[in-house]
């Protein structure tokens, strides 16, 4: 039998005789130094293999061909490790492992713990990484943006980097590459602000960056092809994506350009966040993890049915995505807590977003907020609280949406209110609140609260946020259709004002909401993906930000980022305690079906509007609202509000009314 097909069964065999449970008696290494650690006059590899029988390093001139330059064999090493220390400068030069098990030959793997990779991530490279440092790196220091560490200060701005600067009127040179992102004073045709310089403007605390690691479905090697993903399939975890740098096939370019575009938006007042997919890998059998580990690092299915070749029917797979890992156990949970750490610390990243993160276990998102947060202390970390399919492991081990009064400093995401808003994102023709879809009051009443318990708030989801800071409020995301396209699909009966007046009462009802705002891009100029809902590998056309749009929807833009400097100006609607939302947030009682109304005790925040009065208005009538009694002045630069009339006012359709005291 070939040896490769061979070894393939042996993988196998491995994981059907390994339970999990068997897994836990395999020894755990707890220094940090697995991977590289390089000087200019040695450098020492280190790999964690406990079932091999042999381990060798193989040293290639480049990252892509078969220019072999030698092999070394690794020695067997405490806690299941091999290393082996070669004194000499090795810097340059690249290199991969692969080891032997059951007498039988691994493929050639990249080092998991690589910090620089070679085109296509194919082979690891041995450098130092001082060389990748920016000029005044040293000093770059994260702007504030909470004076006293609290994450509901923050609004968050989604942004793919590709997606910020390959549409023609981005005026950024350096199109779909981290170097773009860091252009400052770009403008479209028409001279309005585009990619930083417009973020900076519209007044974003922190921009959300999707994966922005080393994924899989990219030929780097190709850079002229227009290849797009959005990059949820994890090669390399600790190496920036090659496609993004302006050459993919040296290790230190990519990450000196990575560490210029955050240099540039800390310069200008902006934190980054990083979108990171620690639950599934790109590849299952053959992935560097399983191949030093056989199934180790992943759940697996219970079954008595012997696997098929191709291994299928033996990994679990709640990502979706063909496998997940196994965050519990000891050396994924220390391989994903040591990779977020040098991220923050060598990159200077402010904050992380989770894949799924439903997938993991409680205890792992526990302990790495801790490390994060000693490290950072205003660091945001949030995830999706849900799962792309069932898990092995209980509901109530796992960091869920429900779970969330569990989870530490670490906030998930409100598909409660984002589904109120605009309806469900599983059926296209879905209405919600703002689209004149009865009966979705208290839903969006719950968004308002940030799933905080509210006696006046009777939605049939038990409140699972403890503080407002466990919830990131939003109405769309880079997961399905953007909020206009939603709007056009279920409304398409609708004229094209109301359904832009539905895109403002849906952004006013977020940002005047409890809980973290999180903005997806474009969505202040009325963003489309030409009704494309899963766009993860569309073309450019589909995908690119119009920077046009921004012209013809200036005004919206300006009304987008007067909320925003509202939020930031005024603390009544950034709670940071749960009993700070049910006390000083009260609702009326007998609103018309339709609406929404509220008032804020601004005063016992430490507001200089001593009461706010909030209403929305999902219906396509107009109403008459009474009014508490008092002189009211309106914020809002375009009000909706026809008339104020002693205690009435009349409130248009599709539109929101913000009033307060001073």
């Amino acid at each position: 039998m070939h040896k490769k097909i061979l070894f393939i069964l042996v993988l196998f065999i491995c994981q059907n005789m390994f339970a999990q449970t068997e897994f836990d008696h395999y020894p755990v290494y707890a220094p940090n130094d697995l991977g590289l650690t390089y000087t200019k006059n040695a450098s020492t590899f280190r790999i964690w293999s406990p079932t091999a029988d042999a381990a060798e390093i193989i040293f290639y001139k480049r990252g892509d061909d078969s220019s072999v330059i030698r092999k070394t064999s690794l020695l067997k090493d405490k806690d299941g490790c091999w290393s082996v220390t070669i004194e000499a400068d090795l810097a340059g030069q690249f290199y991969v492992f692969r080891v032997q098990i059951e007498k039988e030959w691994s493929d050639e793997v990249t080092d998991p713990y690589a910090k620089l990779v070679g085109v296509n991530g194919k082979r690891a490279m041995v450098a130092d990484l001082k060389q990748t440092n920016p000029n005044g790196w040293e000093q770059d220091k994260s702007p504030d943006f909470s004076t006293e560490n609290r994450p509901t200060d923050a609004i968050i701005y989604e942004l793919h980097i590709r997606d910020a600067s390959m549409h023609p009127q981005s005026g950024i040179k350096q199109k779909g590459k981290f170097a773009g992102l860091a252009e400052w004073g770009t403008t479209n045709n028409e001279g309005f602000t585009t990619g930083l310089s417009h973020i900076k403007e519209l007044g974003a605390t922190h921009v959300h960056l999707l994966p922005v690691f080393d994924f899989s479905s990219i030929d780097e090697s190709k850079p002229g092809n227009a290849h797009y993903n959005w990059g949820y399939d994890p090669l390399n975890y600790n190496c920036p994506e090659g496609s993004y740098s302006s050459n993919p096939y040296d290790g230190l370019t990519r990450v000196r350009e990575m560490k210029e575009m955050i240099q540039a938006m800390h310069q200008h007042g902006l934190r980054v966040i990083m979108d990171v997919v620690y639950n599934h890998t790109a590849k299952t059998i053959h992935s560097n993890f399983n191949q030093l580990v056989p199934g180790y690092y992943y759940r697996h299915k219970k079954t008595t049915q012997p696997p098929e070749l191709h291994g299928r029917d033996t990994f679990s797979d709640a990502s979706g995505c063909g496998n997940e890992t196994a965050s519990e156990m000891p050396m994924m949970r220390k391989f994903i807590i040591e990779s977020v750490v040098y991220w923050a610390k060598e990159y200077h990243i402010d904050g992380f977003r989770f894949d799924l993160m439903g997938i993991h276990d409680i205890e792992t998102m526990n302990q790495l907020s801790k490390a994060l947060h000693a490290i950072k202390p205003d660091i945001i970390l949030y995830g999706e609280g849900w799962t792309a399919g069932a898990s092995p492991i209980p509901d109530s081990q796992r960091a869920l949406k429900t779970n969330a009064y569990k989870l530490d400093r670490i906030a998930v995401f409100s598909d409660d209110i984002r589904d109120g808003i605009k309806g469900s994102v599983f059926n296209i023709k879905a209405k919600g609140f703002v689209s004149n879809q009865p009966g979705l009051e208290e839903q969006v009443k719950f968004g308002v609260v940030a799933s905080c318990r509210h006696e006046q708030v009777h939605y049939p989801v038990k409140a699972y946020a403890t503080t407002p800071a466990h919830v990131i409020s939003y109405c769309e995301c880079h997961d399905n259709n953007t909020l206009w396209d939603k709007l056009m699909l279920a409304c398409a009966d609708d004229s094209e004002a109301d359904r832009t007046r539905m895109q403002k009462l849906a952004n006013t009802i977020l940002l005047c909401s409890q809980g973290i705002p999180f903005l997806h891009a474009g969505t202040e100029f009325l963003r489309s993906k030409q009704g494309v809902e899963n766009s993860y590998k569309s073309s450019d056309d589909i995908n690119a930000i119009d920077w046009s749009l921004k012209t013809s929807h200036k005004e919206l833009v300006e009304y987008i980022r007067s909320l925003i400097r509202m939020r930031k100006e005024h603390p009544a609607f950034r709670m940071f305690q749960a009993e700070q939302v049910e006390k000083y947030i009260r609702f009326e009682e007998h609103a018309e079906p339709g609406t929404v109304i509220f008032t804020i005790d601004g005063k016992a925040m430490g507001d200089s509007w001593k009461n706010i009065w909030i209403a929305f208005n999902g219906s396509k009538l107009e109403k008459k609202l009474t009014i508490p009694q008092g002189s009211w002045h309106s914020f809002l630069p375009d009000n909706n509000a026809k008339a104020i009339v002693h205690d009435n006012i009349t409130i248009a359709a599709y539109s929101a009314v913000i009033l307060y005291q001073p």
